[in-house]
């Protein structure tokens, strides 16, 4: 069957708009446009002031557009109106306005010349030729181009276009043309000239001011457009024009132009109506003129009306409300003529009211709001429907579930609305208890029992026939389901079961649907999670697997037949680590301690059993744990001691339960430590070398993460062996790592005991240890003999041993130093240098003596044992001891590397104990060194960290690379 449209009547997509036609155009067709949508198709007239338009001659349709030939004023010039109507009704169009533009000439007659005194005022008149519409006005001063420029004196009226001059000079004597200018075309026209000649019977005394040009006493004005008042005077001496608002304002938006002649106010509103004043003031005296601006506004809607389907009979009730000053009256077209009160017909105020309407009374209607400035239309169309009772064609089976309310529908489609009826068989139903028949004529049974199956009829009749519909009853028992466990309780990582079953009618199939928190469960976009399964046909199970914080909440179970719909539900509470504790706020900062405050976090069902405080720095390896007082969970804030002074600080919270370690809190705002005293002395303070009677002395600088404050330096303190008096030397600069000091008094190799301190903006730190170093030996490279030397051979052997011995090492090329490797510790070696070259080998230099260090321990830190925290570990060893030939552990290196990654990060500690902080999602290995003066220790057994979240785990290492662990954590599959 084909696809029919709707019909209906005709509703306007493009209204005529006012127009200016150029009558000079050389395209002689205007055209005024229309177009309305409908079905079937509309059809178009028009109207010129009232009055048909026959399409004949000049005048012609294309579509629903007016075309005009030849067009004349004279003929054509009016206001348009389109009609559009089809089978269903009519509509009028807005009227629209066309207008012709033209420039007339001015009459060619001369111009008679005008002859005042001197002093005297004039006016100039331009008598415009015939125009339409607006033209502008200039003045032309003796010949073309030359201008009247306008001023205090002299002003061009824009209304009459004449020209004003208040006081004429001996200047203004010449021959004036009034130039006139179409809005529209741009044509331009020049009257005659006009003569102006001074007399020559004396000077015009001074007089008072004489408005010559003013504004009207009423002035319309539209709201939006731009008002214009002018304002001139003749007057000796020149009279200033001042402008006021009566019993109020000017507004502030109002501009002065032409020397105060013309005030000038942008889109005006209706707050801007009024009485205005232009006073015209001089020495001899004043006068003033007042006139009123009253803006009116076109009437714009606030509601319309819209199309509407009645049944005969029906009352209509249709209103349209518009705005506009003056206020709008209201009028009613019905398929464009005006609409009467009548008997059934009522019209008030905007409101139509017809009572029982009839079939007649179908078709388009408009509602008119106007006032004296414009009238608008809005449309809609009335349908009166008229049709036998019609009923769905498809069977009606209804299933009912026992000791339920059930309700038979009867919905036919008719007009006017049909008596309806029910029966039984052959009996007509009549109302009791048990059944009821409702307003909408639909039949409800309450508490249906098996008696109540059969057939049940509808008939459906109004003046234009009749219709029945039968529905077929069952009533079938009631469902009842239930969801086991109604309540569990588990924790994350376990999984759970959960068993709907159903008791239902067998002779109908059941469905099943899973909701969480009611709505319905996503298996697909759950990972894997969710898995359900139908063990019986009235059983179904949903399993959890590795259940997550998320999943907790309110399971519900849907069994749904045809006949009913029923649920349950089962709550799941999923216990877990804390989530992360709230705002992180920094109450106070000292040098090495920080009070820090927060917000419990949600504790997952486990109550919180502790919280660790944690802090990063530029100079920290990730997040380090802090070491603070026990924090138990019922505490929200705690002390942080042993921070370094002067560091940039993070602080985060971390709080735990017994299921174990939740998410950290947000990062703190960054702080910095107050400044204090430095307390850590340089490391490796040692010395040698360097030049004839000069010490060298030399260390390794400290970390900027211990200057503790500003203007960090050193202090060089060193003496003689066996005098008593240091000598100090400040050493400003914080990346410093040698100083020499020179003194031509003491001999080669002399012992002096060196100290390096420290110090800061605050004060003197401590000094590091005592130690020995001799100043240089100063001997000069050794002369080879005659001829240039090839390079140097250093001999060097223990003073313990034979000259034979000894080893000799050869420099590459004239090099003057060299390092010697594979000596012994805790050894004194006499060193001897000779230049070579090709003839042969030079005499020896003086033999110097120089003693190593011992060796660093050989024994590893051992026993390593750590506690991993999601992604903090806790690091613990032995203490390495030193044997007596080997240097003492000055404290230990702990080396981190990610798993596949060559770079390690250092950790220094100087004691057998570290607090690591690593990201999560990553296998760390961890390894330790002891440190001395002699270098450093051998390397301790690897220890390999899996960093994951909520997992605490207690290891210890068995032997290289072997180590056993316990994890606190239960996962069940």
């Amino acid at each position: 069957m084909p696809f029919e449209r709707e019909e209906f009547g005709p509703v306007f997509v493009q209204e005529p708009h006012d127009a200016v036609f150029a009558l000079d155009s050389e395209e002689k067709k205007v055209m005024m446009s229309c177009e309305a949508r409908g079905n079937p198709v509309p059809v178009y007239s028009w109207f010129i002031n009232g009055t048909v338009v026959e399409t004949e001659n000049r005048y012609s349709l294309i579509d629903g557009n007016l075309i005009i030939t030849n067009a004349s004023e004279t003929a054509d010039y009016g206001r348009y109106q389109c009609k559009a109507e089809n089978s269903y009704g009519t509509v009028l169009s807005r009227d629209a306005l066309l207008q012709f533009a033209y420039l007339g000439s001015f009459s060619g007659r001369m111009r008679g010349g005008v002859s005042v005194r001197e002093g005297q005022g004039v006016v100039l008149m331009c008598t415009p030729p015939p125009h339409s519409p607006e033209i502008m006005y200039s003045w032309v001063f003796n010949e073309f181009p030359l201008f009247v420029a306008e001023d205090s004196r002299r002003f061009i009226s824009q209304v009459t276009g004449n020209l004003y001059v208040s006081k004429v000079q001996p200047s203004d004597v010449g021959s004036y043309i009034c130039l006139v200018k179409n809005t529209v075309t741009n044509a331009r026209v020049l009257s005659p000239p006009t003569p102006l000649t001074l007399r020559t019977d004396g000077l015009m005394g001074e007089y008072e001011p004489k408005i010559e040009v003013h504004f009207p006493l009423s002035v319309p004005a539209a709201r939006g457009v731009t008002v214009r008042l002018e304002c001139f005077a003749l007057g000796n001496p020149v009279p200033t024009i001042t402008w006021r608002k009566m019993n109020g304002n000017i507004p502030k938006k109002a501009r002065l132009r032409k020397s105060q002649a013309v005030l000038e106010i942008p889109n005006v509103q209706l707050e801007d109506s009024g009485t205005y004043e232009c006073k015209a003031e001089n020495p001899r005296g004043g006068t003033a003129f007042k006139g009123h601006i009253q803006v009116y506004t076109f009437p714009q809607w606030i509601s319309t009306i819209n199309d509407s389907q009645l049944d005969s009979g029906d009352q209509l009730h249709w209103e349209c409300k518009a705005t506009g000053k003056p206020r709008p009256t209201y009028r009613w077209l019905r398929n464009g003529e005006p609409l009467t009160p009548q008997s059934r017909v009522e019209m008030v105020n905007g409101e139509l009211i017809i009572q029982k309407v009839q079939q007649a009374d179908s078709g388009m209607y408009q509602c008119v709001a106007e006032n004296k400035y414009g009238a608008i239309y809005c449309s809609a169309e009335l349908k009166i429907l008229a049709s036998p009772p019609v009923f769905s064609p498809n069977p009606v089976r209804l299933i009912a579930t026992l000791g339920k309310d059930m309700l038979l529908g009867c919905r036919p489609r008719a007009s006017p609305k049909p008596r309806v009826t029910w029966r039984r068989g052959d009996r007509r139903i009549q109302p009791s208890r048990r059944i009821m028949l409702l307003r909408n004529n639909t039949l409800r049974i309450i508490n249906s029992t098996r008696s109540d199956e059969g057939n049940y009829v509808c008939r459906a009749e109004n003046q234009f026939g009749s219709a029945e519909m039968t529905a077929m009853l069952w009533v079938k028992e009631a469902m009842r389901v239930d969801l086991s466990p109604s309540r569990v309780e588990v924790t994350v990582g376990e999984s759970v079961v959960l068993s709907c079953r159903v008791s239902h009618d067998p002779s109908l199939d059941v469905a099943f649907q899973w909701l969480l928190n009611q709505q319905p469960l996503n298996f697909q976009q759950e990972g894997g999670h969710f898995e359900y399964t139908q063990t019986q046909s009235s059983t179904v199970d949903l399993m959890i697997r590795s259940i997550l914080l998320k999943h907790a909440g309110k399971y519900g179970c849907r069994a749904q037949t045809s006949a009913d719909t029923v649920s349950a539900e089962a709550e799941v509470l999923v216990r877990g680590p804390p989530g992360p504790p709230g705002v992180v706020i920094v109450e106070e900062i000292k040098d090495t301690t920080a009070t820090l405050s927060w917000s419990g976090g949600v504790d997952n069902h486990s109550p919180i059993s502790s919280y660790n405080l944690q802090a990063r720095s530029p100079f920290s390896l990730g997040w380090q744990t802090l070491r603070t007082e026990p924090v138990t969970g019922d505490m929200e804030s705690a002390m942080a001691v042993e921070l370094n002074p002067w560091v940039d600080y993070e602080f985060r919270v971390v709080a735990s339960n017994a299921i174990g370690t939740g998410d950290p809190s947000a990062p703190s705002r960054g702080v910095r430590t107050k400044e204090a005293v430095p307390s850590v002395v340089p490391a490796n303070v040692s010395g040698g070398n360097g030049r004839r009677h000069e010490l060298v002395i030399s260390w390794e600088p400290v970390s900027e993460e211990f200057q503790n404050g500003e203007g960090f330096g050193y202090i060089v303190a060193f003496r003689a062996n066996g005098t008593r008096g240091w000598k100090e030397k400040m050493v400003t600069s914080a990346d410093s790592t040698m100083y020499k000091y020179r003194d031509e008094t003491f001999p080669p190799l002399t012992p002096f005991e060196v100290k390096v301190g420290v110090y800061n903006n605050k004060g003197d730190g401590p000094f590091s240890g005592v130690v020995t170093v001799y100043s240089a030996e100063g001997g000069e490279p050794p002369n080879p003999g005659p001829g240039r030397p090839r390079g140097y051979e250093v001999s060097y052997r223990k003073d313990s041993e034979q000259e034979e011995s000894g080893n000799r090492k050869k420099t590459v090329g004239n090099e003057t130093s060299m390092v010697l490797t594979g000596l012994e510790g805790n050894s004194m070696y006499l060193i001897t240098v000779r230049g070579f070259n090709s003839i042969g080998q030079g005499p020896a230099s003086t033999a110097s003596t120089a003693k190593t260090k011992k060796d660093p321990p050989v024994q590893p830190p051992a026993n390593l044992v750590w506690i991993q925290e999601g992604t903090n570990v806790s690091l613990n060893w032995d203490p390495v001891k030193s044997k007596d030939n080997e240097s003492d552990v000055i404290g230990y290196k702990v080396l981190l590397s990610q798993e596949g990654r060559v770079h390690n990060q250092v950790m220094r500690t100087i004691t057998p104990s570290a607090v690591l902080s690593l990201p999560e999602g990553g296998t760390y290995i961890i390894e330790v060194r002891a440190l001395s003066e002699g270098g450093e220790g051998a390397i301790s057994s690897q220890v390999r960290v899996l960093t994951s979240s909520g997992k605490t785990r207690l290891c210890a290492s068995l032997s290289h690379h072997r180590y056993s662990c316990y994890l606190s954590q239960v996962s069940l599959g």
